[in-house]
């Protein structure tokens, strides 16, 4: 590994998450894919590396189209509007990307549109046009079958859309055996390893061609010579990793930063997209003769409640609330010590708020605030000298050789697992290194109990540079995790520069100098109320899914809210939020245009296990898909209720019941002397999404 001081080139890494299709807000999901290639573009910048690290957002498609058309604008301000919020979002997480990719830019669509004539010159058989019949999921971007009969989606089980249309073709079907060479030879290509085990099992059962190109879509890029064909959504986002970084054409018009850093070193991806990514992408290059990425890791979800965290189950989480509410360094600490990546972790509020105040606030900010405290009491507010008559007086028998050969081990131990992206191991070591190492020592030798003693001042001082040299080094281990505190705390220790500018891989023990002078010390993580704070995190949220509902979802508990956020049928001429009088009064304009009413198609329907009445019900807004649970169970079998058109409240705050929330509420009469629910529907045609006046 070149030293700081080279003059031989910086070696590079190259990293990407996956390109986030825009047709709605990022959730905690997608945050932490985003999360975790930050802390890896962190560490090998730590390592003396030169990285360039590229996320952006994938906007074609027929998902934008019917997006936009439900909100009236066009696909080109959804998606200006949209890539946006990511933007912001990661600058509030404090994401340090070099490039962000847009599909529907210039340099892009050129990029992709040279790609394919690239591959047809130098494999003319690779791609051909033919007929194609079957069955699409708008929703994954995925051909589920090529016969017209009905099915639904493998990956989210939602009824596939019939498509017949004439099709530009990537033959597929003749990659299989290089791929399968490229699995045996490369096993590091596809991690973890069982994810790698599926791909094989994927690519020994039979590859079939694949329908690259659109022509029922105008919203995307042209196929060149071919206008009235669009690239297929995948062909066009997977090509972003290279158009990204300067790729033009595959030779000499390629851009300097594209030579330099493809191909590419990890594409980081959730689970569900693997395929795309280790069976796709490696064959269009190949067709292409281009470079391969050298690794593909595919990660687990993050689930709520059980179960994957998506809008469509109105299960989601949002960081914006968390870091307002904790800060931006315990979200990360969370998402990274409590899964161990590449399997599926849960999500918790509660877990988050918990793990805060224990191992944030009583752990790295305690450590800072107690240590530094001391120092600028007992040692006129500079790093202490160490005294060798320390290691005769401290109590247990404190060996200062070998204190030192234990943390380089454990240190070791935690770059490794920074190198295996095993997080949660590394946050777990580093912690174990302020509560044995820091804490336990400071409880330990208790310098405070001579502070005051003239005499025992090499004692206290000793103590104290052992503690200050523990905070020192898991500042810097910890910086990748947890940014923003350790640079705080850099700079309370006064140490010049930015903490960043550290090489973690060539840190040593034993070596922070004394003398430097210390800033008075303030709390770098305060203790939080956890009810306070799930409160507060919680109305944020709800303001986030329906933007102005705060005062609502703080309505009396004696009002009607509750009962309508219960997803249940309403009585006929009842308000979605009616007013805490028993008879209804005079409404405005302005107070009917507070309820969002939206057309919905329904796309799934089942009943819930226990629950007489209630059905789980999944339905489609046009932009977006929920899930709403509706008493309904009694008066219409859930498999009638598919592809009905329905009103829905759309700005409802959600509500939780049988363990399920739902996310909106379902428009019915009462019909007969029993109350029967009747949905209220639509003679005409009309589209998912379009408002109800």
């Amino acid at each position: 590994m070149p030293d700081r001081d080279s003059k031989s080139p910086k070696p590079k890494f190259y990293l990407t998450t996956p390109i986030y299709y825009a047709n709605s807000r990022p959730h905690v999901g997608s945050a932490y894919t985003t999360i975790v290639c930050d802390v890896i573009a962190r560490y090998k910048r730590m390592c003396g590396y030169e990285v360039a690290y590229l996320t952006g957002t994938d906007e074609h498609g027929v998902n934008i189209e019917r997006a936009a058309e439900a909100q009236g604008i066009s696909p080109q301000e959804l998606v200006d509007k949209n890539q946006q919020i990511f933007r912001d979002l990661w600058k509030l997480l404090g994401i340090q990307f070099t490039d962000f990719v847009r599909t529907t830019s210039p340099e892009h669509a050129l990029a992709v549109q040279n790609l394919i004539r690239r591959t047809e010159r130098l494999n003319p058989k690779a791609i051909y046009k033919k007929k194609y019949e079957g069955r699409y999921c708008i929703y994954d971007n995925l051909y589920v079958t090529d016969t017209p009969e009905p099915a639904n989606c493998e990956v989210c089980d939602r009824p596939a859309e019939l498509i017949s249309e004439e099709n530009y073709f990537f033959r597929l079907s003749d990659y299989a055996d290089r791929l399968l060479k490229l699995y045996d030879e490369h096993p590091e290509f596809v991690q973890p390893d069982f994810r790698r085990n599926e791909v094989i099992s994927f690519v020994k059962s039979g590859l079939k061609d694949l329908s690259i190109s659109r022509k029922s879509i105008k919203w995307g890029i042209p196929w060149p010579g071919d206008p009235e064909h669009v690239f297929y959504v995948w062909y066009d986002a997977l090509s972003s990793y290279m158009s990204g970084i300067g790729f033009v054409d595959g030779d000499a018009k390629d851009r300097p930063k594209f030579k330099a850093n493809w191909p590419a070193d990890v594409h980081m991806i959730g689970k569900e997209i693997i395929r795309f990514h280790a069976v796709y992408w490696p064959a269009f290059l190949m067709a292409a003769d281009l470079p391969l990425p050298k690794q593909v890791f595919a990660h687990g979800w993050l689930l709520f409640e059980q179960e994957k965290m998506s809008k469509s189950k109105g299960n989601v989480a949002y960081p914006e609330p968390i870091v307002k509410t904790l800060g931006n360094d315990a979200l990360r600490y969370y998402l990274l010590r409590e899964t161990v990546f590449g399997q599926d972790g849960n999500f918790s509020r509660e877990a988050l708020i918990t793990r805060y105040n224990a191992d944030l606030a009583n752990g790295l900010g305690n450590l800072a605030s107690r240590t530094l405290a001391m120092i600028h009491k007992y040692c006129e507010g500079k790093i202490p000298e160490f005294s060798p008559k320390f290691e005769q007086a401290a109590v247990g028998g404190w060996n200062g050789l070998e204190a030192i050969a234990n943390l380089e081990t454990i240190t070791a131990e935690i770059r490794t697992a920074y190198d295996e992206f095993q997080f949660s191991k590394a946050t777990e070591k580093i912690w174990d290194i302020i509560a044995h190492f820091g804490d336990g020592f400071l409880a330990q030798q208790k310098p405070w109990m001579h502070g005051e003693n003239r005499e025992m001042k090499w004692f206290v001082d000793s103590a104290l540079y052992i503690a200050a040299q523990t905070l020192w080094g898991v500042t810097i281990l910890a910086h990748p995790i947890v940014p923003e505190a350790t640079q705080r705390i850099w700079e309370l220790f006064g140490i010049p520069g930015k903490i960043a500018d550290q090489r973690v891989d060539q840190f040593k023990w034993g070596s922070l100098l004394t003398g430097i002078k210390i800033r008075i010390p303030d709390a770098v993580f305060p203790r939080v109320d956890k009810k306070e704070a799930l409160e507060k995190i919680e109305a944020m949220e709800n303001e986030i899914r329906n933007p102005g509902s705060a005062a609502a979802s703080a309505a009396p508990s004696g009002a009607a809210q509750p009962a309508a956020s219960s997803g249940a049928a309403a009585p006929t001429g009842a308000a979605p939020a009616a007013t805490p009088s028993a008879t209804p009064g005079i409404i405005t304009i302005d107070d009917f245009a507070k309820v969002q009413l939206r057309v919905a198609q329904i796309k799934s329907a089942e009943r819930i296990p226990g629950a007489d009445k209630l059905l789980k019900i999944i339905v489609d807004l046009g932009d977006e898909t929920r899930q709403v649970l509706a008493g309904i169970a009694l008066a219409y079998a859930p498999e009638d209720l598919v592809g009905r058109k329905v009103v829905v409240v759309a700005n409802l705050a959600p509500r939780k019941m049988r363990g399920l929330e739902s996310n909106g509420m379902l428009l019915a009469a009462s019909a007969g002397p029993d109350g029967k629910p009747v949905l209220c529907t639509f003679a005409e045609e009309i589209p998912p999404g379009a408002k109800v006046r």
